[in-house]
């Protein structure tokens, strides 16, 4: 699906009218799909960064190319249509979206907007309700005589669905008005609270159900159900802010309004304020945002509405949207909230990785309660070299901070507010030994990083280096993951303290299956399973085996070399077993794969030569069948033994086709050109890496000059 950032390439004052038809296509699709994922099913695909993205960028284009604007644009839709299974409403008066805005400028022009719409002068009276933009989802309630008799969900904003009797069981919806219009239409938010939330993701991890993305989703999902008992049974809150229909007036003013609503038995939002111009509403909307985290829900910004009911007559509205308001969005990607603790993981090469622990916040569609604070310089306000960042303000449990996700990465802290810091609140002292295992922990010259020495005897090194060496890329074991090896390192029958307890995992629960079976998750046929599929790995190559060890700095692609180089497990621990570091024909071997530096090496003979470790990795290999490395066929390569670089377009093969062919050949595939490339390969467009090698004298050849060099080999 086309994405904001991927749109965002080409100015829209730079393309023909051509291209901008073919991207209106593409946005029309994309949107149309985000739209039936979010509004429809309640599972959005996207982010709302990404979403408002692609609306803008239409918005854009249409602007510029308005002959090319359709007659269906996703610029006039609202919502998405009615799901199956629910009976249809017509609204009689349409619920609409609003514009959006992100920058404080917009607001500013929003308010001159409206001025000249209404030929207001600049020092004119205009006054606007600030009010938090609840993330839920929208619901129409209809009242005639007092009395509720229909609730619709906003569907696409013209026809929604019948959700009466689920809200009736929401406790913060009325069933019965007194002294209210005969007919009045109320409009509000449906939303979760963060607890309530949190508890329903927790009950439903216990049962082996569905858990939710974030509170939105949740309340999305609850009262869209088909069986109203599943609603009754979920804690779903409503804030009313609006109306439809209404048979007398509610009051001549937008908080007139709001507080006849509160006063007919509605929970009404009480951040809700009266602001004079665009200064008052960006205060306003600060304010709100440092009270984000505490308010229990999530809200994602804050509307601005012309107060007099009068004037919002007048200004009427567009197509999808009304000229007197606007929703002026907070940054998708990242939220303040406030620092609870700070925790120190220990993970499997002995790192301490300090963990802020936060009041959960909703950053970029993601509730967020944990967020790396990677090192301890990063906490104390310095770099590895001493240069302060944050202009040198450390952090300190009790803070508040500013929570980022950019391109949904692991969350992390970029800022604190040193406004909102307690007065006792005390600098945080960085562990000098392990937490879990007590061992000195020691920072090397130039590493960022504290490790824990204990090795092995370390529990939270052992846990962790079991993951890795059954997860994906390692071992690869069905049915036991990373929970399963938390269960069984603390089991104290069938305990998992190192790789080979796996192996003899089978043999010490014998042929009565009875202890496996009554653990969390385990049957009869699931233990079979599990053992079946312990015995099949059994058989594993030697560079599987070198990356499942999870030795420091030796990921799957120096395992792969290892292993090519020295052919076999035998040979490999020999050579390693008599290596010293820094000198001897050992090292000097290691040394000479390329691709293994001095990093590396340190850490593979360092690793074979712990006593302990060389113990527990003696005790797995007595358990296993270690197939030798298969090594390229090169006998009459041309390219055996040389390093390539492939620059530029290939037309007759994919990139990943020519350095696989090259690497089964008995070549190196390098990214850059050196003075250690013998050969590079360039299709159309090749530039600096072209240039670079004919400065350096290096040969040069087009894509069929490569297939004509490799043909016969």
């Amino acid at each position: 699906m086309l994405q904001g950032p991927v749109l965002a390439r080409a100015d829209v004052a730079s393309l023909t009218e051509a291209e901008a038809a073919a991207e209106l296509d593409q946005l029309a699709l994309a949107i149309a799909r985000a739209d039936q994922a979010y509004h429809a099913e309640d599972r959005p695909d996207i982010s709302d960064a990404d979403y408002d993205a692609l609306k803008r960028r239409n918005r854009d284009l249409e602007r510029h190319f308005p002959a090319l604007k359709r007659a269906n644009s996703p610029t006039d839709r609202v919502g998405s249509a009615p799901a199956e299974g629910f009976g249809k409403v017509v609204h009689s008066v349409r619920m609409l979206s609003l514009e959006n805005a992100f920058a404080e400028d917009e607001i500013a022009e929003f308010d001159s907007r409206i001025r000249r719409y209404l030929n207001l002068g600049a020092e004119a009276p205009l006054a606007f309700t600030a009010e938090p933009k609840i993330d839920g989802l929208s619901l129409s309630l209809r009242y005639e005589g007092g009395h509720l008799v229909q609730a619709a969900t906003r569907g696409d904003g013209e026809i929604g669905e019948n959700v009466t009797a689920n809200a009736r069981t929401i406790a913060d919806i009325p069933h019965h008005l007194t002294d209210a219009p005969d007919l009045l239409e109320v409009r509000g938010e449906v939303y979760m609270a963060h607890a309530d939330f949190a508890a329903l993701n927790a009950g439903a991890t216990r049962t082996g159900g569905k858990s939710f993305a974030n509170p939105r989703n949740a309340a999305a999902g609850s009262l869209r159900q088909l069986d109203p008992a599943i609603t009754a049974a979920r804690p779903l809150c409503f804030f009313a802010y609006a109306w439809g229909a209404v048979s007398a007036p509610l009051a001549d003013s937008q908080m007139g309004a709001i507080a006849r609503l509160g006063a007919l038995g509605f929970r009404v939002n009480p951040l809700t304020a009266l602001c004079d111009g665009p200064a008052e509403l960006l205060e306003h909307y600060r304010q709100i945002e440092a009270q984000r985290a505490t308010l229990g829900y999530d809200i994602d910004g804050v509307v601005y509405k012309v107060n007099d009911l009068d004037l919002q007559r007048r200004l009427g509205f567009r197509s999808a949207t009304p000229r007197w308001a606007i929703a002026h969005k907070f940054p998708a990607e990242r939220a303040w909230t406030r620092l609870v603790a700070i925790d120190i993981q220990v993970g499997r090469t002995g790192a301490l990785s300090p963990v802020a622990r936060l009041d959960p916040v909703t950053v970029g569609g993601v509730v967020v309660s944990n967020a790396t604070l990677h090192n301890e310089d990063y906490i104390a306000g310095r770099t590895a070299t001493g240069e302060p960042i944050r202009d040198g303000r450390d952090i300190r449990p009790g803070d508040w901070v500013e929570v980022y996700r950019a391109g949904d990465v692991i969350p992390k802290i970029r800022d604190l507010d040193p406004a909102r810091r307690a007065p006792d609140a005390q600098p945080y002292i960085f562990p000098d030994h392990c937490p879990e295992c007590g061992s000195e922990a020691i920072r090397e010259p130039g590493d960022a990083i504290r490790r824990c020495t204990g090795g092995m005897i370390c529990p939270a090194q052992a846990v962790e280096k079991l993951k890795h060496f059954v997860s994906r890329g390692a071992f690869d074991i069905e049915g036991l993951g990373a929970r399963q090896i938390e269960m069984f390192f603390v089991d104290p029958d069938l305990a998992i303290r190192e790789p080979a307890d796996i192996f003899t995992l089978a043999a010490r629960d014998g042929a009565n299956l009875a202890k496996l079976k009554n653990r969390d998750g385990f049957g009869e046929k699931s233990v079979g399973n599990l053992f079946q599929a312990i015995e099949e790995t059994r058989r594993i190559s030697l560079s599987r085996l070198l990356f499942a060890l999870g030795i420091r700095h030796l990921g799957e692609s120096g395992s792969a070399l290892l292993a090519q180089h020295y052919g076999s497990w035998d040979r490999l621990v020999g050579a390693i077993s008599r290596a010293r570091i820094g000198e001897g024909p050992e090292w000097e071997e290691l040394l000479s794969i390329d691709g293994v530096g001095t990093v590396m090496a340190t850490s593979i003979v360092t690793t074979f030569h712990q006593p302990a470790e060389r113990a527990s990795i003696d005790r797995l290999v007595t358990q296993l069948d270690i197939q030798d490395a298969v090594r390229p066929a090169t006998e009459g390569s041309p390219v055996a033994g040389k390093t390539v670089v492939f620059t530029g377009t290939l037309e007759k093969m994919t990139r990943a086709e020519a350095k696989a062919r090259a690497e089964a050949l008995g070549a190196k595939v390098a990214g850059s050109v050196s003075a250690r490339t013998d050969l590079v390969v360039a299709g159309p467009g090749a530039g600096s890496k072209a240039k670079q090698a004919a400065a350096l004298g290096i040969e040069t050849i087009d894509e069929d000059g490569w297939l004509a060099l490799i043909g016969g080999a």
